[in-house]
């Protein structure tokens, strides 16, 4: 009998601490948010400012202001509160490209579709210039082209071979790729990566053929010659993808002009050069740079929490908002920005009553190595490179990121915090009916949730299609508007806003990884 009471206590106990576990959802609220977010969204009318009615985005260039601007007077309509450009700190000069053309003019007229590399100089005025091929194997190689560079067109003279692809460019996960992700196993903190941005990207480029290429750049410039062409196999199809041409602090100075094409007209300049003919470029490229203010801006904005002891918390949410210069960013990440604008409409619209403050945050300069968000941060939670912490800090519960193109959110990254894994769960079980809600340990990089994982803030990315993300539109000229994926985007937006409502509902924060060593900065600040 004594044993019977002790047995009934323990499954007493069992059931209370799994009553006790259970998230408290507001299913009622849920609802309105995915009939607003599925059958009233807003969120391409948001995208097309963002996009075609903006330009292109890259840091302190007048397309980023126009669009920054334009989410701020948005923001500010919805009736969310405290919309502002808030400076993050310095980053550099602002560049626009004004006028590109380039042709063949011999031995025959080819138009040449191009796109020069930010941060470049132009041509000043029109040059009719003749290409020559430079090999590339060390600064010794080089000497043989010295004094001869003067008012030539440099080509590469590696050509770039094209291979035809048998496989879709856009595509979903499959059940069982999902399931992988759902079966990972926790990475020590310590073996996390680093973040992996372009820019970095290119600079771990220059440590190897790179510091060759800035040798030649620097021939070029003092010889006189008029630009370089620049390709790779990933150019196809009509498909360029440029990015940075060189620094943008205020005391870089400006960068030889490196001109983008792609692999087929590349490949027929240079077979063409090395046939011995001679042939001859029209280039006309005008550039403009901006640096009466080197300051870095985000677009910040909140809807004030309702709950006396609670409204001092706060559940962020947040994506990109600059892009790089070739298309106009609608991947990358005009579809997150717009994404999360429209959670906060969609919060607005309905009237929920969130007891913690739900603050946004647009970012700038993430391109150049997630400076925006990791300025802010800095600034307001926690500097990662002593690890003091500010009060704020302690008031902070979570933050959502979009940074993975159109595709549609298929679950989350935990950033290895396991013990939102159960929260998590039950956050995706009212969603079941729009998503897999596959969640994994592990980690994922190359975006904002970093710059809050790096000081101990909970800081997580969702999984999301891939699309054609990497294929075609990420950092390239087809990164436009009819790239992107309506019906995916609203359910991205209502899943996101689901997530915002549960965080700012809950009685506690949310759980946390201990906290990071202090890390000094590294070269370039990261």
């Amino acid at each position: 009998m004594k044993n019977s009471k002790i047995l009934i206590l323990f499954f007493m106990l069992i059931i209370s601490n799994a009553i006790f576990a259970q998230e408290k959802l507001d299913i009622s609220t849920i609802d309105k948010i995915k009939e607003e977010g599925l059958k009233h969204s807003q969120v391409m009318d948001i995208l097309f400012n963002l996009t075609d009615a903006s330009g292109n985005r890259l840091t302190n260039s007048p397309g980023y202001f126009r669009a920054a601007n334009y989410a701020k007077d948005k923001l500010i309509s919805m009736g969310v509160s405290n919309a502002t450009l808030d400076p993050w700190g310095e980053f550099g000069k602002g560049w626009e490209l004004e006028k590109s053309y380039l042709s063949i003019t011999a031995p025959y007229f080819k138009a040449i579709q191009n796109y020069p590399k930010a941060w470049c100089g132009g041509t000043n005025g029109l040059k009719n210039a003749e290409v020559i091929a430079v090999v590339l194997k060390d600064s010794a190689s080089l000497d043989q082209y010295r004094g001869n560079l003067k008012g030539k067109i440099i080509i590469i003279d590696k050509l770039e071979a094209y291979k035809q692809s048998f496989k879709a460019d856009a595509t979903r996960y499959t059940d069982e790729e999902l399931e992988k992700l759902a079966n990972e196993v926790a990475q020590p903190r310590g073996q996390r990566g680093a973040p992996d941005t372009a820019m970095m990207r290119r600079f771990r480029e220059m440590r190897g053929s790179g510091n060759v290429l800035n040798v030649l750049k620097a021939m070029a410039i003092s010889e006189g010659a008029v630009a370089m062409l620049t390709s790779s196999p990933r150019f196809h199809d009509g498909t360029i993808f440029s990015q940075g041409g060189g620094g943008y602090k205020a005391t870089d100075p400006e960068n030889f002009l490196d001109i983008a094409i792609g692999i087929e007209d590349y490949n027929t300049i240079l077979r063409l050069v090395k046939a011995g003919k001679t042939v001859k470029l029209d280039a006309d490229v005008k550039t403009k740079f901006y640096n009466k203010d080197l300051q870095g801006y985000n677009v910040i904005a909140e809807i004030p929490g309702t709950d006396p002891v609670l409204k001092n918390e706060i559940v962020m949410i947040g994506a990109h908002l600059d892009s790089w210069h070739t298309g106009t960013g609608a991947t990358d990440n005009a579809s997150g920005s717009a994404v999360m604008m429209e959670v906060l409409r969609i919060l607005k619209t309905i009237g929920v009553n969130n007891k913690r403050t739900i603050r946004i945050g647009l970012w700038s300069g993430e391109e150049q190595g997630l400076l925006g968000s990791k300025g802010y941060v800095k600034k307001t939670f926690a500097d990662p490179s002593t690890m003091l912490l500010l009060p704020a800090h302690e008031k902070f519960s979570s933050y959502f990121n979009i940074d993975n193109g159109t595709g549609k959110v298929r679950g989350i990254y935990l950033q290895s915090n396991a013990a939102c894994k159960d929260i998590f769960a039950q956050w995706f079980t009212p969603l079941k009916d729009i998503t897999n809600g596959t969640i994994t340990i592990s980690n994922t990089g190359g975006t904002d949730h970093q710059s809050f994982d790096g000081v101990g803030l909970p800081g997580f990315q969702f999984i999301q299609d891939p699309m054609e993300y990497d294929t075609r539109t990420h950092h390239s000229n087809m990164d436009v508007y009819d790239h992107v994926s309506e019906d995916d985007l609203k359910q991205v937006a209502t899943v996101v806003a689901t997530f915002v409502f549960d965080a700012a509902q809950r009685d506690q924060k949310l759980p946390r990884n201990e906290l990071p060593k202090p890390r000094p900065a590294g070269p370039r600040g990261y």
